[in-house]
């Protein structure tokens, strides 16, 4: 552990080693803790933050990840500025650059969904990791924005997750003009599923998570692939895809235990097969 990147269970009180700290639920908290850089997502605690995905991705007992921040008022500020000024050979800063691209892949195919929890404001290279979850909750304080062009950079990395997730106008003026928008704002915008007070955050982010645990693992495994799978596809080929792969639910006990459990009025018992 190098102080960057803390994995907490629930109710923790100190920081634990590994992705087994997972609740009783099957949730796996992912907590950005570096706080002198306002958890700036510089080289160390994006290797961290792979490697904790990666534990998660292969820990049958996680249901669902939760990527939030221990800042009171920053989910991340980006990325390391500091990095960016260095004065080291353009080779050696190019060769570190695939850090964020891995990070969006593997969340897409963690075969798992990840809640962002954003509990303070999404600023330049953390606002592609954001979009990149397949959920955001949003304190309703916290800002998100690109203003990476205010200090002469552009967010070239995360333009991709914007266009995808911003309409085309809006996304341009975000990245363009270097603004904030509100967490509001976000909802509106489509990228922000819900906010909620500071009050009810915590208890809603857990909340969420624990609904997504109760799902079976497997068909919501079958179904983030998917998704992953056929997003960007056009029409025709993406419903053959779905097809096979729907075919390929039918074949599950734990479809046939849902659809009992649901005439039963009972809670249902997931076989993960």
């Amino acid at each position: 552990m190098t102080g960057t990147l803390v994995r907490y269970a629930v109710d923790a009180v100190d920081a634990v080693d590994a992705v087994d700290a997972v609740d009783a639920e099957g949730a796996a908290f992912l907590t950005l803790d570096d706080p002198h850089t306002r958890d700036a997502l510089g080289d160390a605690m994006l290797d961290e933050l792979l490697d904790a995905l990666e534990g998660a991705g292969r820990d049958e007992a996680v249901r669902v990840v939760v990527l939030g921040s221990s800042h009171e008022r920053v989910f991340s500020s980006g990325g390391d500025l500091k990095a960016f000024a260095e004065d080291r050979p353009p080779i050696a800063k190019y060769a570190g650059l695939d850090r964020f691209p891995r990070l969006y892949r593997l969340i897409g195919a963690l075969g798992r969904p990840v809640i962002c929890a954003a509990g303070g404001d999404v600023l330049a290279g953390a606002f592609g990791p954001a979009l990149a979850c397949d959920l955001v909750i949003a304190r309703e304080s916290a800002r998100f924005g690109c203003p990476e062009i205010n200090v002469g950079a552009f967010p070239f990395m995360i333009s991709g997750l914007v266009y995808r997730n911003v309409d085309r106008m809006k996304a341009n003026e975000l990245m363009m003009l270097g603004d904030l928008v509100t967490a509001e704002e976000a909802e509106a915008l489509g990228f922000v599923n819900k906010v909620f007070s500071d009050a009810e955050f915590e208890e809603t982010v857990v909340s969420w998570a624990h609904r997504i645990a109760g799902r079976s693992p497997l068909l919501m495994r079958l179904g983030k692939d998917a998704i992953n799978a056929t997003r960007d596809l056009a029409l025709d080929q993406a419903l053959d895809a779905l097809q096979v792969r729907l075919a390929l639910a039918f074949t599950t006990d734990d479809l046939a235990e849902g659809v009992r459990a649901f005439r039963e009025k009972r809670a249902p018992r997931w076989r993960m097969r």
